[in-house]
């Protein structure tokens, strides 16, 4: 999770050891944001005001007109992983923050996504994992959905991927988790599939939960 949240909430780690209350209330007022709106996102989420507060503040320094497009998604991603090119892996998670389907992420969709990758439930996550490799939308991930999400990681990783990347590793990969996940043999995960299949089998779990290693 270091690289997307990280850069957003690196001030809170700079600040001050002691800050008069003048202070703190100016930089609270910068934050622009109505408190019904705060209470809501408190309960719509797994964060409290505070850390609302402090991930906006991050949210506004990345991105001061509030709206992130794909691009400046990208080049922000891009900084985390300079030994790699991050920016189809980058493409596929802003997709899946971007639940709108509008190509901007607000704040909004940004924090809902992160409670559920940080503090959400183990179904929960794994149901924002399966919604990332289905790239498609159509409630199925298939072989090449599942390839093209693997080869972007293996991608942004770069020089540092383990065991060295050759051409069929990211297909081989892909072969090995569709033997055990698929059950019927239909050519296509389910949700209910992927869950099982993940919460039965810990080195898959690890594995298809790469993707919170490099956010």
């Amino acid at each position: 999770m270091g690289a997307v949240v990280g850069t957003l909430t690196m001030q809170t780690k700079q600040r001050r050891p002691s800050r008069d209350k003048t202070d703190e209330e100016v930089e609270m007022a910068t934050v622009c944001y109505r408190p019904e709106g705060l209470d809501q996102l408190e309960a719509q989420t797994n964060f409290s005001k505070q850390e609302l507060q402090i991930l906006y503040r991050g949210f506004k320094n990345e991105c001061p007109s509030g709206v992130v497009n794909e691009d400046t998604f990208k080049h922000i991603y891009a900084q985390f992983f300079p030994h790699g090119d991050a920016s189809m892996y980058a493409h596929y998670l802003f997709n899946a923050f971007d639940t709108t389907n509008n190509g901007s992420i607000k704040f909004k969709d940004f924090v809902m996504g992160l409670s559920t990758l940080l503090r959400g439930t183990l179904r929960e996550k794994l149901e924002w994992t399966f919604h990332l490799y289905d790239i498609n939308k159509d409630g199925y991930i298939n072989r090449e959905e599942m390839t093209e999400i693997v080869r972007a990681i293996y991608d942004m990783m770069g020089k540092y991927t383990y065991p060295a990347l050759k051409g069929d590793v990211p297909q081989q990969h892909v072969d090995a988790f569709f033997q055990k996940m698929d059950k019927n043999k239909d050519g296509v995960l389910t949700l209910e599939e992927f869950i099982i299949a993940c919460q039965e089998d810990e080195i898959m779990m690890r594995s298809m939960q790469l993707f919170e290693n490099v956010m």
